[in-house]
């Protein structure tokens, strides 16, 4: 199959900003934030490739930014913040295994280079599911650092490249006190991080005055880096667990049993 690879024009932007997922009934829950964030990152360093194919129809998608907007450490690199080919049979159908991500990745690597980036980091997950990282190491890419099953790996484009690190986490949220507190960390580049914490918002608000929820807005860098919290939700002091976006009632189920409890004896 041709596969063309081009950059992001307005007319795609809607249907980037839902990661081509536009036809998914989850991607209302998302908000507006992925739209915020665009608009917030298109001066400042974003780059956005789309692969189509023959008929013009896009299939994937890279982005791309500076390693000072990302959540790595490091010096004179582009970082993937995602590399995404659509493989769903609803929607725009399945794209996947006709090389759309090499074509990608390959692209994004020479704008990069052009840029004059010193190379190139991904994150990817040791488990075979999104953003593998054995996809990133068969391309060239070698590990950097990890925290449980995340990997950050890097390819360098010139001699002295200095190898990225994971900005870890400097502290976490506390208690609510006579409260249960919610605590949503949002930068807003990821639409199934976005869901996450809107779906924790509303329960907060539909459960009532027991709930303290708060909001951290991680795309101020400052504030990122006091945290080292990019996105996540906090139930009093505990993550909620991810992966895959929760569905609303798992996420009200896990603050209300929060609730439920008194103040003296949650854990």
């Amino acid at each position: 199959m041709m596969v063309r690879i081009v950059d992001l024009g307005p007319e795609d932007v809607p249907a980037y900003c839902q990661c081509l997922e536009e036809w998914s009934p989850d991607m209302p829950d998302a908000g507006d934030h992925k739209r915020v964030w665009y608009e917030r990152m298109k001066d400042r360093g974003l780059r956005v490739k789309l692969a189509l194919d023959e008929s013009g129809t896009v299939g994937g998608m890279i982005q791309y930014v500076p390693v000072d907007r990302s959540f790595v450490d490091g010096r004179d690199l582009y970082v993937i913040l995602c590399i995404w080919v659509h493989g769903h049979k609803q929607g725009r159908g399945d794209f996947r295994k006709r090389g759309m991500g090499i074509a990608l990745l390959e692209a994004a690597e020479a704008d990069a280079r052009t840029l004059g980036a010193a190379g190139m980091a991904a994150w990817g997950m040791a488990l075979p599911v999104f953003m593998r990282a054995s996809w990133f190491r068969k391309r060239g890419y070698i590990k950097a650092d990890a925290i449980g099953f995340q990997r950050l790996l890097w390819k360098a484009f010139r001699e002295g490249a200095q190898a990225p690190r994971w900005i870890r986490e400097k502290k976490k949220p506390g208690r609510g006190g006579d409260k249960v507190a919610v605590t949503a960390f949002l930068n807003g580049w990821c639409p199934a991080m976005n869901m996450t914490f809107e779906r924790a918002k509303r329960a907060a608000a539909e459960l009532g005055g027991g709930i303290e929820f708060r909001a951290v807005d991680t795309f101020d860098r400052a504030t990122f880096l006091e945290w080292g919290i990019s996105d996540a939700v906090y139930i009093d002091g505990k993550p909620l667990r991810t992966g895959p976006p929760p569905s609303y009632e798992k996420v009200r189920r896990a603050i209300a049993r929060k609730a439920r409890k008194p103040p003296s004896v949650r854990p």
